[in-house]
């Protein structure tokens, strides 16, 4: 079997709309456009440790493709990841819509989880081409990844040994 992936997204996962204790804001320019973020450095070595653990490899699978590996990983403590290349959005689809068409298209059939906030993105993925094994753990965007977020991940892992 294929290694398997652990995606993850950036805004509402990593930065959440609310701050909670152990958040740090931080400002970032990425193209020239400035972004306000709210980043717990604990989640680099919760997200590691998950890996680890479990012999999968972490994945951008975000709008930020790698210019998360410039402003949010050194943030949060992790290390440089490959990104799913996902283009500006069509304005056809939804933000979710739009990016699992992308994942799916990366990703095929290798098995993967998914922590990610947009609720759209299993009604897309289910819609689109025949994937391997996934999981899509639901983060709410106003308090981002939690320890239960990645315990889900964690067990479903676990299982595919």
């Amino acid at each position: 079997m294929d290694t398997p992936l652990i995606l993850l997204d950036v805004d509402g996962v990593l930065n959440p709309l609310q701050r909670s204790p152990g958040y740090q804001r931080y400002r970032a320019t990425p193209n020239g456009i400035t972004y306000r973020l709210l980043l717990n450095p604990r989640h680099g070595p919760l997200l590691t440790g998950l890996a680890e653990a479990t012999g999968a490899e972490l994945i951008w699978a975000s709008y930020w493709t790698d210019t998360a590996n410039d402003w949010i990983g050194p943030r949060v403590g992790l290390p440089i990841l490959r990104s799913v290349p996902i283009p500006p959005r069509d304005p056809r689809y939804t933000y979710g819509g739009w990016k699992a068409r992308h994942v799916a298209e990366w990703v095929g059939e290798r098995p993967f989880v998914w922590l990610e906030d947009e609720p759209d993105v299993s009604d897309a993925l289910a819609a689109g081409p025949e994937l391997g094994p996934h999981l899509i753990v639901p983060v709410d965007p106003q308090e981002g990844l939690t320890d239960l977020h990645v315990e889900q991940a964690r067990d479903w892992l676990e299982q595919l040994r």
